[in-house]
């Protein structure tokens, strides 16, 4: 099996390195990885400037690339790559993120983008996250890469992703896997004010930051994956890009929105 690997937190990303060795031992692994940081990217693409692919040494990795675009444009581009050298990817893996991505910040992931864009071009594909900025405990979240790569790659879906969270943690104090769907995820405040006046109608030149401490949801059961997750499980949670609500199709039609 031939893997490619990417990421947004940059090709130097210790969370990479750790997938890599991991999923080498199960497969001949390949990576196409941004050049530098490029967290909360989302599914953006590069349209308007150069896309430089360069050669990069990568630890058990058969051929690993570094490119100026975004996740998503690093998986289209190595797999392009790959091809035109005779390499044809069978599925893609994207991380190991430094940081959850859970609920709706999966909306923002770049993590969760690279591996869309997986999915996009055919490819089985699973994003791998671990829940801390700082995060340095990868096995727990390697193991269950390394059974998605044995158990999972002929089965996902066409159109479906795997989003993989595990916590920061040693393997002994995670409770387990919980299979879940995705909760709401918000961040009190959402910005913090650096500088300026607030307030200011008549000339506003404000500086803010963004907020980075979550809000809990106690209500929430285990079945949500930010809830799963405060409770020391690691989630797995199947995503899909196609987000037409079928249903609500047929509700639309009496809106009289065609009206003339």
């Amino acid at each position: 099996m031939n893997v490619l690997v990417s990421n947004d937190d940059g090709i130097k990303a210790a969370g990479l390195a750790a997938l890599v060795n991991a999923l080498s031992k199960v497969a001949d692994v390949y990576v196409c990885a941004p050049n530098g940081q490029r967290s909360a990217a989302s599914h953006s693409i590069t349209m308007r400037e150069l896309i430089r692919v360069k050669s990069a040494e990568i630890e058990n990795a058969k051929i690993a690339m570094t490119s100026t675009g975004t996740p998503a444009d690093c998986v289209r581009l190595g797999i392009k790559v790959l091809k035109d050298l005779g390499i044809e990817i069978d599925m893609v893996f994207s991380g190991i993120n430094m940081g959850g991505n859970l609920g709706t910040d999966t909306l923002y992931s770049g993590t969760v983008a690279a591996a869309i864009e997986g999915s996009i071009l055919g490819k089985p594909s699973v994003a791998v996250s671990v829940n801390s900025h700082e995060a340095e405990h990868f096995g727990y979240a390697c193991r269950i890469a390394v059974n998605c790569a044995r158990n999972a790659w002929d089965k996902i879906p066409e159109g479906h992703i795997l989003n993989v969270n595990v916590p920061n943690l040693p393997d002994y104090n995670i409770e387990g896997v919980k299979y879940t769907k995705l909760g709401p995820r918000e961040y009190l405040p959402w910005f913090n004010h650096e500088n300026g006046i607030e307030g200011a109608h008549d000339l506003i030149d404000l500086e803010y930051t963004y907020g980075s401490t979550p809000v809990e949801y106690d209500e929430l059961t285990v079945d949500y994956d930010v809830r799963a997750m405060e409770r020391r499980f690691a989630t797995i949670t199947p995503l899909r890009y196609d987000m037409t609500d079928y249903e609500m199709i047929e509700t639309i039609k009496e809106w009289g929105l065609n009206d003339k």
